[in-house]
């Protein structure tokens, strides 16, 4: 067999069996890696089938593995329990495997045969607003889902959905008209006139009627208007482009898509979703009421297309978005990286949407919610004034916080210092976010993220810079090398290297990056029990010490390229 995911092929081998000795057809079997000594996987599809089937599971496992071929990856396959089936490597293959492996820049997983045309949203940060630590989740989240999808070989299409349309920017720009402050302005000073116009627009009904009106000629094409505006999203999006750089995420201008991109479509949605005979008049406002949502009170609850006042709110520029990239950009998939709290709206949204005909059965759309960053005292992270915290502030920190680690460090120049600092306190922040289940919500610790022991990427970076220094010191070419397995924790590691494949399915199927942080702590964590029970350079027999070159190497490898695929990078020095 090819060299990839384990798990699959073993699944693939156990339906062969289980359709030559039943004729059923089951649309899967489940082959889980095992923690228990001596067994590396384990199946229990005989379990779910022993009442449609009218024999015990046992019986039925015992069946399939008569008739299961696995001679070439694994030992004759073992029926324990109530029906499970036991499945143990052959060290022999493994062998084989991590020999290979070594030399594929994939590691053995495999690309998709089935490639999507995914586009994703995630970041979405408000124009004349700097971007704050609530800004970090879905950024770091989205962008490691981006880059896991890529590497299966699907077609990925980042949109950053700015907020750069409506209400909020005609109070902006009516306060600019009114104040002319001098220029060129920041963005802090941007946040500063947001919260005077703000101020202004809820104690001023002159102000908000002007803001308001204000609104109308930015969507009417006023040139002085869009020319203020034009000017907030420009410097806005450079500071957006600051703070992406310095994450290392690969956003750029050519991914915005702004809420203004899409209003030209806005008098569309309401057309077509009127034509289709799903929009109904309530209050004044156009609304859709969509099957299966209600309220408390058991009342049909409405997606508003267009406001009794003419305007259009979020839901029409959600609903122009994806009608957007179905019909014009022929996408297949649609991610949507935000918060939890919005589940229900993106619910109601793609219930539209397959009822107007715009998700047909070829798409597929998910809201991939997270949770909140909570500060040590278990609320929402804010400051000691209660503002939220300004993310450049916070990586700022993280990158002082890593230095402060580097400082007995004299064997790094100052410019290695500032560069792994940063690769440090950055991986720090992106590890600790990406490294829980992205749905529920997690503390920020600088201490726990920082630390060299754990699952922090600290442990993972220092763990792959302390194989890189054994390579190196061994200076040897180990082309041609084999892999030999005569130590039990050479075999742990070579299974835990085989099992790559499997943590990034997993983590790209689900969108779940979590798993593939588990996997690599506990790579990582199997290597440090290797290097302590079977020494590297000082190996002695035939073939042992370029053998567990091998191991070392391929180990670096896998925690390289794994931690790239979050984007977060690995030193060689630490």
């Amino acid at each position: 067999m090819l060299f990839g995911d384990v798990s699959e092929e073993l699944a693939r081998r156990v339906l062969e069996a289980l359709r030559h000795v039943t004729g059923i057809e089951p649309p899967s079997a489940l082959v889980r890696a095992s923690a228990r000594s001596g067994v590396d996987y384990q199946c229990d599809l005989a379990m779910s089938l022993g009442r449609s089937l009218g024999k015990p599971p046992r019986e039925i496992a015992a069946d399939i593995a008569s008739h299961l071929d696995v001679a070439d990856l694994a030992e004759p396959p073992e029926v324990a329990g109530p029906g499970f089936l036991n499945f143990t490597l052959r060290s022999s293959w493994l062998e084989d495997r991590t020999t290979a492996v070594n030399d594929d820049p994939r590691l053995g997983a495999a690309v998709t045969t089935r490639p999507r045309r995914i586009a994703i949203d995630y970041s979405s940060p408000n124009v004349a607003k700097e971007m704050h630590a609530g800004h970090l989740r879905p950024t770091v989240i989205g962008d490691a889902i981006a880059r896991l999808l890529r590497f299966a070989g699907h077609e990925v299409i980042p949109h950053n959905h700015l907020g750069d349309w409506g209400t909020p920017f005609g109070m902006l720009i009516e306060h600019l008209l009114d104040e002319r402050p001098s220029g060129p302005y920041t963005l802090g000073d941007l946040n500063d006139f947001y919260r005077a116009a703000r101020s202004k627009f809820d104690t001023d009904e002159d102000f908000a009627t002007r803001s308001r009106q204000r609104v109308v000629l930015l969507q009417g094409g006023d040139e002085e208007t869009l020319s203020l505006w034009r000017h907030l999203v420009d410097e806005s999006t450079r500071h957006f482009a600051e703070i992406y750089e310095l994450l290392d995420v690969g956003l750029s201008s050519e991914d915005v898509y702004g809420e203004s991109f899409y209003n030209p479509f806005l008098a569309a949605v309401v057309d077509d979703l009127t034509s289709a005979g799903l929009t109904e008049i309530s209050d004044g406002a156009v609304c859709v009421f969509p099957d299966g949502f209600r309220n408390r009170d058991g009342e049909p609850l409405p997606l508003i297309v267009r406001k009794r006042d003419g305007g259009y709110g979020y839901a029409a520029t959600d609903l122009a978005t994806l009608r957007y990239w179905t019909e014009q950009r022929g996408v297949t998939d649609l991610l949507y990286v935000v918060g939890a709290p919005q589940a229900q709206h993106f619910a109601m949204v793609f219930a539209v949407c397959r009822a107007a005909g715009w998700l047909r059965e070829e798409h597929r759309a998910e809201h991939l919610g997270f949770g909140t960053v909570l500060g040590e005292d278990g609320r929402a992270m804010k400051t000691r004034a209660g503002e939220s915290i300004r993310l450049a502030d916070l990586l700022d920190e993280a990158v002082s916080h890593a230095a402060e680690v580097l400082e007995d460090r004299d064997d790094l120049s100052p410019g290695i210092r500032e560069e792994v600092a940063r690769a440090i306190g950055i991986g720090a922040i992106k590890y600790a976010d990406l490294s829980g289940d992205r749905e529920r919500d997690y503390v920020f610790s600088w201490d726990r993220m920082l630390s060299k022991t754990g699952n922090t990427s600290v442990y993972l970076q220092y763990a792959n810079a302390r194989i890189r220094s054994v390579l190196a010191k061994a200076d040897q070419d180990l082309t041609g090398a084999r892999v030999l397995l005569g130590h039990p924790a050479e075999r742990a590691l070579a299974l835990a290297l085989a099992r790559f494949p499997e943590a990034v399915g997993a983590a790209t199927a689900g969108h779940l990056p979590h798993k593939l942080c588990t996997y690599l702590y506990e790579t990582a964590a199997v290597f440090s029990r290797f290097y302590e029970q079977c020494p590297v350079l000082a190996a002695e027999g035939p073939g042992v010490r370029d053998s567990r070159l091998v191991l070392a190497e391929l180990t670096s490898k896998t925690l390289t390229l794994g931690l790239s695929l979050l984007g977060i990078s690995t030193p060689a020095r630490l």
